[in-house]
C-alpha cells in the first residue's frame, strides 16, 4: 500500500518564515526590556525603544542567522552536528556563535540607536574595558535566554515530527494488514459459491468464473493504492454485484446511486465490498425470494454518506444470527480501518432499515476534511 493511505503531515512554515518570526518575537523583547529601563530607571520611552529595538534585532539577526549558517557547514554529518537536529549545530558551536553574534549587534543596534537620538553612547569597544565587559555580559543574558528558549521548542517540534511520523508508519502497518486479512477472505467467499455453482449449474458456473476472474484483476489492482476515487469504488461494486448476479439470477436486484458531484471524492479502496458481500450473504440470499439492494453515496453537511441498503430478512433473523455490532468479519475489518485512517472522525453503523421494507442498512460516515 502506499503511503497515501494515510493523512498526509499538514505542511509547516519554511525555514525563512520561522526565521523572520524568531525576529518578531526578538523585538517584542526589545520592547520589553525598553519598558523595564523607562518605568523602572527613568528612562525615556522613546530613547529606549532607539536603542533596545536595533541591539535585540541586530543580536536575533546574527545569532540566529549564525546558527543556521553553522549547521549548513557542519551538515548532517559535520563535526559538531547533533543527530536528528539538521538546524543545530551544537552546544560548543552555538557558544561562539552567541559571543560573536552579541559582539556584532550589540555594535550595529547601539550605532544605529546613535544615528537615531543624535547621542554618543560608547559601544563595546570604545567605552572602557571593566564597563565594556559588563555590557557584554548584560547583553549576553538575552541571547542565551533566547537562544534556549528557541532551541527547546524546535526540538519539542522535531520530537513531535517523529512521534507522528512513527504513527503514521504504525497506521500504513496496520492498513496493511488489514487489507491483505480482507482480500483473501472476499476470494475464499466468492470461490466457496462458485463451488456451489459448478455442481449445480456447470454453465452458470463458467460464466461466473470469467466475471470473478475480470472482477479479480480490476479489484487487486485497484486495492494497491491508498485512496481512490469514489466513481472507482462503484465500479467494483458492481463488477461483485454482476458477479452474484450470475449465481442468484432474478433473486437480486440492484441499484446503484452515484450523484456525478461525489463521483471524484478519494475513499480508501474495497470499503463498500465487503459491505455488500455482508448484505447478500446474511441478507438476501437467506430469502427464497432474494430481494433488492441498493448502495448510495450522499453529501451531508461535512460529510461523505455512503449507504448499502437490502430488503432481506433483517439483522436478528439472518442465517448464522446477523447481528447489529458488526462483529461479522468483514464489518469489523471495515470498523478497523476506519478508526486507523480517521480515528473518531467516521463511523460505520448497521441497522435495522425503518422504510417499511424490511432489511437492513449500512452507514458510513467520513469526515468532510477528507472528502
Amino acid at each position: 500500500m502506499e503511503s497515501t493511505a494515510c493523512l498526509p503531515p499538514a505542511p509547516g512554515p519554511s525555514q525563512a518564515a520561522r526565521f523572520v518570526w524568531r525576529g518578531v518575537k526578538s523585538l517584542a523583547l526589545g520592547v520589553a526590556i525598553a519598558l523595564v529601563y523607562t518605568f523602572g530607571f527613568g528612562q525615556g520611552l522613546a530613547p529606549s525603544l532607539a536603542y533596545t529595538l536595533p541591539i535585540t534585532a541586530g543580536c536575533w539577526f546574527f545569532i540566529d542567522g549564525g546558527r543556521l549558517l553553522a549547521a549548513r557547514w557542519t551538515g548532517p554529518g559535520g563535526p559538531a552536528a547533533t543527530p536528528g537536529r539538521s538546524n543545530w549545530p551544537g552546544w560548543g558551536w552555538m557558544a561562539g556563535v552567541i559571543v560573536l553574534g552579541t559582539v556584532l549587534g550589540y555594535s550595529v543596534g547601539n550605532a544605529l540607536g546613535n544615528a537615531l537620538t543624535g547621542r554618543q553612547s560608547p559601544g563595546l569597544f570604545t567605552d572602557r574595558p571593566e564597563r565594556s565587559f559588563g555590557l557584554l555580559l548584560v547583553a549576553l543574558v538575552p541571547g542565551l535566554a533566547a537562544t534556549y528558549y528557541f532551541y527547546s521548542r524546535e526540538q519539542l517540534a522535531s520530537e513531535q515530527a517523529r512521534a507522528q511520523a512513527a504513527q503514521r508508519d504504525a497506521a500504513e502497518a496496520q492498513l496493511r494488514l488489514l487489507q491483505a486479512q480482507l482480500e483473501p477472505h472476499m476470494l475464499f467467499n466468492t470461490l466457496a459459491n462458485l463451488r456451489v455453482l459448478i455442481t449445480l449449474d456447470p454453465p452458470r458456473a463458467q460464466q461466473m468464473l470469467d466475471r470473478l476472474i475480470a472482477f479479480l484483476r480490476a479489484t487487486l489492482e485497484g486495492s494497491r493504492v491508498g485512496r481512490h476515487a469514489l466513481s472507482a469504488e462503484f465500479e467494483r461494486v458492481a463488477d461483485y454485484l454482476a458477479l452474484m448476479q450470475v449465481r442468484m439470477g432474478g433473486r437480486l436486484q440492484t441499484a446503484l446511486e452515484l450523484p456525478d458531484a461525489l463521483a471524484a471524492l478519494p475513499v480508501p479502496p474495497l470499503l463498500l465490498q465487503p459491505l455488500v458481500e455482508n448484505a447478500i450473504k446474511h441478507g438476501l440470499e437467506p430469502r427464497i425470494d432474494g430481494g433488492r439492494l441498493e448502495v448510495s453515496a450522499a453529501r451531508e453537511g461535512n460529510s461523505l454518506v455512503l449507504r448499502v441498503r437490502d430488503t432481506g430478512v433483517g439483522l436478528a433473523e439472518g442465517r448464522g444470527g446477523r447481528d447489529g455490532d458488526g462483529s461479522r468479519f468483514g464489518l469489523q475489518q471495515v470498523r478497523e480501518r476506519l478508526a486507523t485512517l480517521y480515528g473518531d472522525a467516521a463511523s460505520l453503523t448497521l441497522q435495522r432499515a425503518d422504510d417499511g421494507a424490511g432489511g437492513a442498512l449500512a452507514v458510513v460516515r467520513l469526515p468532510g476534511r477528507e472528502t
